[in-house]
């Protein structure tokens, strides 16, 4: 079995960050790798209003954003693989929310072919983007436990 950690670093007022560490497969003691990745820090704050200082994003638009840049992977993957330039290639992402709650209702995906995109491509690249595995995660979501150490 494969499995990742990521620690939360506490950084003073609403500073909260995710160390992730990398993958760590079969016996491997915990936080090591073979591959010796280093680990990736992601920096989160809240807006000032919401009593953070607004040094980085909110973990809610890390949410937002992974899904909004998965897509651009899996854009950029299905150019790429039929030697077609990404120049202008372009993705926005409209997030509709709950008129009471934070409760995000619906995301539309407006992709941008880039320049001189084939006709024949339109419907794949769409389908190309759709395989989104932050989507698929959402779509089918994994069990979540919350535990006291």
């Amino acid at each position: 079995m494969t499995m990742k950690f990521i620690d939360v670093a506490f950084n003073g007022g609403m500073k909260i960050d995710a160390i992730l560490h990398p993958a760590v497969t079969g016996d491997a003691p915990a936080g090591q790798d073979a591959s010796a990745t280093p680990d990736t820090v992601i920096r989160t704050d809240q807006p000032v209003k919401d009593g953070g200082e607004g040094t980085a994003p909110t973990p809610f638009e890390l949410f937002l954003a992974s899904l909004a840049t998965c897509a651009g992977v899996y854009a950029q993957r299905f150019c790429e693989a039929r030697k077609i330039s990404t120049e202008g290639l372009g993705i926005r992402v409209g997030c509709e929310f709950a008129p009471k709650g934070f409760q995000v209702t619906r995301m539309t995906f407006v992709v941008t072919p880039p320049q001189g995109f084939p006709d024949e491509y339109r419907d794949a690249l769409v389908r190309a983007v759709e395989l989104c595995a932050v989507k698929k995660h959402i779509m089918t979501p994994p069990a979540f436990e919350v535990v006291l150490a």
